[in-house]
């Protein structure tokens, strides 16, 4: 990288949900470009004990800032930021962190009949910071939290285009679905960004309409504030990597319809 040319921006996730993200940043930064990092090698962060994946995700950054010097860091996975975001800001102060938090504010706000359901990682449910959300922001709705073991690692198969049965995926969201006093839930929040590429699948088999609430542009709005605009499109192209070092070939073939260079 010359030293007059635009730094990327760098987007985070443990896996390849965090493309949908990077689709939204796309939209929002046309003449920026980015690289794409998957911690493959720790999928899924959902059973990690905290303090080890704490450790784990503050060096990898040490290394990834270092390789790749980016403008700024986009953490697209709710589960790594709600654990480690004030790590990384602590760590590394030079760099700026746009974070993915649950969109329970927003959903609060929405909201018509008081009940919403939080869709998430256990990882993400378990966090005090998910717990402080819900208490400043959604203190007058009924939140119930749905922590699913499973979810992530089937939207990664869909994705992927592999076929999951209608009776498994909705094992994992029908905890979302309260009936309480007359009235339903209607907003689901969707709080890991593996989640919105099953959005189809998901509105298909729900017992009634609810609003999937999706933070993906929201994310790459506050990424465009921090990231002044160019008056060209920056040289270079948009690359992905896997810590594994070694994606498998409907992974690398994604990636390439991402226009993504692996």
């Amino acid at each position: 990288m010359t030293t007059n040319s635009p730094k990327p921006i760098l987007v985070f996730d443990s896996g390849i949900g965090g493309l949908t993200v990077l689709r939204e940043a796309r939209v929002m930064m046309p003449e920026r470009h980015f690289t794409y990092v998957a911690d493959d090698a720790g999928f899924p962060y959902g059973g990690w004990e905290e303090g080890a994946l704490k450790a784990r995700i503050v060096a990898l950054f040490d290394k990834l800032l270092a390789l790749h010097d980016p403008e700024i860091c986009i953490i697209a996975c709710n589960t790594a930021f709600t654990l480690v975001g004030a790590d990384l800001r602590a760590a590394f102060p030079q760099m700026r962190f746009v974070g993915t938090v649950p969109a329970i504010k927003p959903a609060a706000e929405r909201t018509r009949s008081g009940l919403v359901s939080v869709l998430a990682t256990p990882g993400t449910v378990r966090r005090a910071y998910t717990r402080d959300l819900i208490q400043s922001f959604a203190s007058q709705c009924h939140v119930r939290l749905v922590g699913s073991e499973n979810l992530a690692r089937m939207a990664e198969a869909y994705i992927r285009g592999e076929t999951l049965s209608d009776e498994a995926v909705l094992a994992e969201i029908a905890q979302c679905f309260l009936e309480q006093d007359g009235r339903k839930t209607d907003i689901v929040v969707l709080a890991c960004t593996h989640y919105p590429f099953m959005a189809n699948l998901f509105r298909r088999l729900a017992p009634w309409p609810v609003d999937w609430l999706d933070p993906a542009e929201a994310i790459a709005r506050q990424a465009r504030r921090l990231v002044p605009a160019l008056e060209a499109i920056a040289p270079g192209e948009d690359v992905a990597v896997f810590t594994s070092g070694n994606p498998d070939f409907s992974t690398r073939r994604l990636m390439q319809g991402f226009g993504l260079r692996v």
